[in-house]
């Protein structure tokens, strides 16, 4: 039987591999182990439950309460909200737990459960391990210690906590946006309407696509995962920038004046440099993944700012970023962590503060990113093949020292598993873009056959 909790939380299709009874047991388990851990002691607990407008959101989050506040947990319900503003609300608030309903970037049958600790944060994966073994076996029969009488939670409605989320990231940017145009994807999603009315309170001119959630239309053809709409109504309107949001604004990507892309580790390197200008990037350096461009380290190394790698996923860099004290990580994916001003990736923050540079500077996007030269990376998702053996295959194994030993110093590999879909992805750098897509393909369909 699989780990339930990936790099994010747990996902699945939402009422085959999530239904609401395992959202319900998840939330009760979870209030166990919390209160068994002490996080509880001494006072009323109390949980900030948000969602993405995902159609199955709505029975899934009704579950979550349901599970809650049977356990004795007070619930804050505060709707339709980015992933980034539930951690934020949680920690404001002083409430002992967080829950956020989203499949971030999944499509919309998918949905996920994640849980924040006291402050915002992601729990660790001890907790996490608890509480899915916790649910595993109250899941088998065993019947749970349950309060009564005055003793089950309360559920109420906090409906400020669009307007504090939304003042919080307008209050942390180092500057106002006048004068700037800016188009706002918000991949019909959690960040809809809290990301064009941050963008306005912070002075800029917005213009929208992709804001009318209707439950069924999340991630369709729109946000990150799909930016030719973006990259045409920046042109179309001639904006200074575009950003583009996921399901549930944990992440941002944007596009320059002429519609290229500017991917997560530009706007890791703009703010950087930024933040080294600023002295606010402490330890004089970044944290991002083994998934970074190879041009992005070159060009850290070149502007004299350290590069800190990890694990894929953004847990792994906030853990370094908490262990040395950094203030600035993220991913190639766009998923950037500003610690001073937010325990999780924030794509809305990430996208004001980009937009706050250009203002600031003066200078375009494109010539901002210019900073640093993309070097070609090919990226394969293979589906269909046992991801748990990628690590343990043998033939695997040689055939990527193969392909290292092709590619030299200009070029490198990289096979995992997903953590949050069932597929192995394959990754190839390299100086030239025809040899990065030839074994890209090769190795690809190694995977296939090895793990098919």
């Amino acid at each position: 039987m699989g780990r339930l909790f990936g790099t994010d939380g747990v996902r699945g299709v939402a009422n085959a591999d999530l239904t609401a009874e395992m959202a319900l047991g998840l939330s009760v388990a979870a209030a166990h182990v919390l209160a068994e851990a002490g996080t509880f002691k001494g006072h009323r607990p109390v949980a900030v439950v948000g969602r993405d407008p995902r159609a199955s959101g709505e029975f899934l989050e009704a579950a979550v309460v349901a599970g809650l506040a049977s356990a004795g947990v007070d619930v804050l319900r505060v709707g339709v909200l980015p992933t980034p503003a539930v951690a934020y609300l949680t920690g404001a608030l002083g409430a002992d737990l967080g829950v956020m309903l989203s499949a971030s970037h999944n499509p919309m049958p998918d949905n996920g459960i994640k849980f924040f600790a006291r402050g915002g944060h992601k729990l660790a994966d001890e907790l996490e391990d608890r509480i899915e073994r916790t649910y595993r076996e109250h899941a088998s029969g065993e019947p749970w210690d349950r309060p009564t009488g005055a003793g089950v939670g309360r559920v109420k409605e906090y409906d400020e906590g669009f307007d504090k989320y939304v003042a919080h990231l307008v209050g942390v940017l180092p500057n106002r946006l006048d004068g700037l145009k800016v188009v706002i994807d918000g991949a019909h999603g959690a960040a809809a309407r809290v990301s064009p009315e941050a963008f306005a309170r912070a002075g800029a001119e917005v213009v929208t696509i992709a804001t009318e959630p209707d439950g069924l239309n999340i991630n369709d053809g729109c946000g990150s995962t799909h930016l030719a709409g973006l990259r045409a109504a920046v042109v179309e309107h001639g904006a200074d920038l575009g950003v583009a949001h996921d399901g549930d604004a944990d992440r941002c990507l944007a596009v320059d004046a002429a519609g290229e892309e500017v991917d997560g580790d530009q706007i890791l390197s703009v703010l950087a440099l930024g933040m080294k200008e600023a002295g606010t990037l402490r330890g004089n350096t970044v944290v991002a993944t083994v998934m970074s461009n190879l041009g992005f380290k070159l060009a850290m190394e070149r502007e004299g700012v350290e590069l800190l790698q990890t694990a894929v996923g953004d847990r792994y860099v906030l853990e370094e970023m908490k262990r040395g004290g950094y203030s600035l990580g993220g991913e190639q994916s766009g998923h950037v962590i500003v610690l001073d001003h937010a325990t999780t990736g924030d794509g809305t923050l990430t996208g004001l503060m980009l937009a706050a540079r250009v203002a600031a500077t003066g200078r375009p996007l494109a010539e901002l990113a210019g900073v640093m030269r993309r070097l070609p990376q090919v990226l394969v998702n293979v589906r269909d093949v046992d991801k748990t053996r990628v690590s343990s295959s043998a033939r695997l194994a040689t055939a990527v020292n193969e392909a290292e030993k092709e590619l030299g110093e200009t070029g490198r590999v990289l096979l995992r598993s997903s953590g949050t879909e069932p597929l192995v992805r394959v990754m190839v750098e390299a100086a030239d873009l025809e040899q990065a897509r030839a074994v890209a393909q090769r190795l690809a369909d190694e995977v296939k056959s090895a793990l098919g």
